[in-house]
């Protein structure tokens, strides 16, 4: 069985909890530990399963309760280079599985892969995961631009987890001062709803069951602008899956993944 808990996803804090049979890996800790705990204790998902903590890169809202969490469970923080580099320069010390463009790690169940994606920090990825029977997953959020290398990395997933920060307009009417709206809507920032519904399109496939839109603004979006958008795009195109939006306040009921479709074969 697998199952992705959403432990809750916005400007103030990013984890997703992915379980596969007894093993449990973290996609970002934004919160504090104790908090990250608490999470998953109330989404059902046990904190001693942990097999490791997946990090897209060093910011707050996406790492601040990874170290900690890493060192209390004995669960390696598998990452950058950059990343890692820019954890351990903030004082705090845990084991380092490293992923790259050109190499994948193995924790538990869980095979992972790396992707660089364009935002301001040290060494920020987007991150993929694949698990026994062929079920992948594939992350990316602060995200800026989906480059070619990111679309490509993306493509073939059965469960997407994409950024959709912010609606352009309200980003326009947000009252943020122009240098802070440029550096959002800029390339080393956040995808608008429109642009993740422009590479969700390109990225559908027959075996796209869920999409989970994350990193929603709170001052430059809402639920229902992004569900609008990007479930247009989503419906033109014949995406028969889920479309989920994952909430600042989680966590959030387990979302059950389905694998690739299989064919009967007769003779």
């Amino acid at each position: 069985m697998t199952r992705l808990v959403v432990l809750g996803s916005g400007s103030r804090g990013n984890c997703f909890a992915l379980e596969f049979n007894d093993a449990v890996l973290l996609i970002d800790a934004g919160f504090s530990a104790k908090e990250v705990e608490r999470r998953l204790e109330i989404g059902g998902v046990d904190a001693k399963r942990l097999v490791g903590i997946a990090i897209t890169h060093e910011h707050g809202d996406h790492a601040s309760g990874a170290t900690r969490l890493a060192a209390r469970f004995d669960v390696p923080i598998i990452t950058s280079l950059g990343t890692w580099q820019a954890l351990s320069a903030q004082g705090e010390r845990a084991d380092f599985l490293p992923i790259g463009t050109s190499s994948t790690a193995s924790v538990g169940p869980f095979t992972l892969s790396a992707c660089p994606t364009s935002h301001d920090a040290a060494e920020p990825i987007a991150v993929g995961v694949t698990m026994p029977g062929g079920i992948s997953i594939g992350a990316a959020y602060d995200l800026g631009r989906p480059t070619q290398a990111v679309r490509w990395f993306l493509r073939e997933r059965h469960c997407l987890i994409l950024e959709a920060n912010h609606d352009e307009t309200m980003l326009r009417t947000s009252g943020y001062p122009v240098v802070v709206q440029q550096r959002i809507a800029g390339p080393g920032g956040h995808l608008s709803n429109f642009d993740a519904a422009r590479l969700l399109a390109e990225l559908h496939h027959e075996g796209l069951g869920t999409v989970v839109l994350a990193h929603l603004s709170q001052r430059c979006n809402t639920p229902d602008t992004a569900r609008t958008t990007i479930g247009a795009a989503l419906q033109e195109c014949g995406f028969r899956g889920e479309l989920i939006l994952a909430e600042q306040d989680g966590p959030m009921a387990a979302i059950q993944l389905k694998g690739p479709v299989q064919q009967t074969l007769f003779q």
